[in-house]
């Protein structure tokens, strides 16, 4: 600190002091340094990743360097030298050793025109100073570099000249400590205009930070200074406050409007006798409740919410995708009894894929319907809240938080529906005694278990649920079923003639032809059928419902590969999150799943589950 005048020593003495204090003690840092500039330290760590401005703005460097749980953003070596000298004193002394990852862009990329026949390599310069920990932590981060999905340009590798080399400046600024300067071509910008490509920045982002703290690992491993399972541990153990903010404002955009409330018809009981009567030859008509969401306000919203200050390319990826489902979402209703309804309801979720309308016609064939039951005892929809109730005061006796309503409308077809933390049963509900504990399970022992659970996270964004996470839920409610020994045939017929209804809807059958289908060549009975095909057809057509048989057939799978369940009980998420739900959980943004299923716990749940890793097939799961 030689090089520091005395003026600006004294005026700095108090920040150091400061941060030397607090990483003494183990304490997070959270300060802004000089006009532009911030000191973020989630936790003591022994790296630092530094970004140097020199007065510039908007560099990917900088979204790069913030993603760290451990940076500082200065606009000089000069302001920079004193705060990392105080924050390696005290990360030496309490891990043994400490680098600096310095990380910043090049003047200049390959200018490309427009038209040009091939995308050249991109530069990234890569130095280190001498120690073989840090040399190693080098070959680390370029490994990554060089293995990162490539879309565009594929990046060249070189050394910075000596006298140009980052690393020179950090060393004759007295910074003693092991270091890696990286500097990368701004292939994001476009050569014409500067601005940017926004998916292409988004993407560099993402590779680099992961190349950093793969870096980081390297060194932590070398010098034996942390123990840890995978380089993204090292992310970060706190949300900011501008995460805490989106999620509030995407929360309340999502609750502002219940989707499935607002596509199904309030007339189904009334629709079937008028469907009835018209010798099932006319489609009948539905009535819905007025739309209570203003679409375009919420849409305003919904893209005036702002991502670029997460400091953390995992969450803006998660919030960004919630943010295109809701959008999805919005659109639908806008377009409600339109052709362009479907059209945005397959963008939402998905075709059905020939793989899945196969695996559903086997299902059909193999669950033949059973010979007429005589004196199966019934229950209504009394019956029904009763012991919705009793379950949820059992979970409720677990977990104090778990305070789910239970309420009895008169505007829904007869079933469940779990809308937040409510649980509605249609007053016109009647369904077999024998299956009643099965469709607890599968609505509280799942739809409002991982709501509650996914409220203690932290962020709301894990109850409303994560972009797709829909077919999974209804998946493991399904299996939640089959383990509480509730599925029968006639359950498994329905899950599966539901595919095959939205197979042909999408087809573009109509709502008759879609009911002859499955009376006619599958055999449902006439109610059954009805409610089935009005689920498919609500709105204008929707085809949510084949998500049920893809959902297990995603689960049984994940089970078959030796998959674990416990992680899907933390929230609502999907498959495709596993491995995020399993970094955020390692980083310690995640908490253990305060409540378990009971379904788990009962007799034969377990035997079960190891006939399904076994290779126990969906048509086979009918335990009734």
């Amino acid at each position: 600190m030689s090089n520091v005048s005395p003026i600006k020593q004294e005026k700095e003495e108090p920040l150091l002091s400061q941060i030397s204090t607090a990483l003494s003690e183990g304490q997070a840092i959270r300060k802004d340094v000089g006009k532009d500039g911030r000191l973020h330290i989630d936790r003591p760590l022994p790296f630092l990743c530094l970004h140097l401005t020199y007065g510039t703005k908007n560099l990917a460097a900088r979204d790069i360097a913030s993603a760290n749980a451990s940076y500082l953003i200065a606009s000089s070596l000069s302001e920079a030298a004193p705060i990392i000298q105080a924050i390696g004193d005290e990360m030496v002394k309490r891990f043994g050793a400490f680098v600096v990852l310095d990380i910043g862009e090049l003047e200049h990329d390959i200018l490309l025109a427009d038209d040009s026949p091939f995308l050249p390599h991109y530069e990234v310069a890569v130095s280190a100073t001498t120690e073989p920990e840090t040399q190693n932590a080098r070959k680390a981060f370029i490994k990554a570099i060089c293995d990162a999905e490539v879309r565009f340009r594929t990046p060249r590798i070189t050394r910075p000249e000596p006298a140009q080399d980052p690393i020179l400046r950090l060393r004759e600024a007295g910074i003693s400590f092991p270091c890696i300067s990286v500097r990368f071509a701004p292939i994001y910008r476009q050569p014409e205009s500067g601005t940017d490509y926004p998916g292409l920045r988004e993407t560099m982002i993402a590779d680099l930070f992961d190349a950093g703290l793969r870096a980081f690992s390297a060194f932590a491993t070398e010098t034996n200074t942390l123990n840890i399972t995978t380089h993204r541990a090292l992310g970060r153990k706190a949300f900011v406050d501008a995460v805490r903010r989106a999620d509030r404002s995407v929360d309340e955009i999502a609750q502002s409007f219940d989707f499935l409330l607002s596509v199904t018809p309030i007339n189904a009981r009334q629709a079937f006798e008028e469907f009835k009567q018209s010798d099932f030859e006319y489609a009948p008509h539905f009535l819905y409740r007025p739309l209570g969401v203003d679409v375009e306000e919420q849409k305003r919203k919904l893209y005036s919410v702002a991502f670029d200050h997460l400091e953390d390319p995992v969450l803006y990826h998660l919030y960004r995708e919630k943010q295109q489902e809701i959008d999805l979402q919005l659109t639908m209703l806008a377009h409600l009894h339109k052709r362009q309804y479907t059209d945005f309801g397959r963008a939402l979720y998905s075709s059905v894929e020939p793989e899945l309308l196969t695996l559903a016609l086997d299902v059909l064939a193999r669950c033949k319907m059973p010979a007429n039951e005589n004196d199966i005892p019934m229950v209504g929809c009394y019956e029904v809240a009763q012991k919705a109730r009793e379950m949820v005061d059992a979970y409720h006796q677990e977990e104090a938080s778990f305070k789910a309503r239970v309420e009895i409308r008169d505007d829904l077809p007869p079933g469940l529906m779990v809308t937040g933390e409510k649980l509605l049963i249609s007053r016109h509900t009647v369904m077999e005694q024998r299956r009643l504990d099965a469709l607890l399970h599968h609505e509280i022992g799942v739809h409002l278990l991982t709501y509650f659970n996914g409220s203690a996270q932290g962020l709301r964004l894990f109850r409303s649920g994560l972009s797709g996470y829909e077919g999974v839920q209804e998946g493991l409610a399904v299996l939640a079923e089959h383990l509480s020994g509730g599925m029968t045939r006639q359950r498994l017929r329905l899950v599966a003639g539901r595919v095959v209804a939205c197979a042909a809807m999408l087809d573009g059958a109509s709502f008759v032809e879609t009911y002859r289908l499955v009376t006619d060549e599958h055999h449902f009975d006439q109610a059954n059928a009805f409610n089935m095909v009005l689920r498919v057809y609500r709105g204008g057509g929707l085809p949510k419902d084949a998500i049920y048989l893809r959902g297990l057939s995603e689960i049984l799978q994940h089970l078959r590969k030796g998959g674990a369940l416990d992680p899907f009980w933390m929230g609502k998420i999907s498959a495709a999150h596993f491995p995020i739900m399993q970094e955020l959980s390692l980083r310690g943004l995640l908490r253990p799943p305060g409540i378990r299923p009971a379904f788990l716990s009962l007799t034969r749940a377990n035997e079960r589950l190891e006939k399904i890793r076994s290779g126990l097939s969906i048509a086979e799961m009918a335990t009734l």
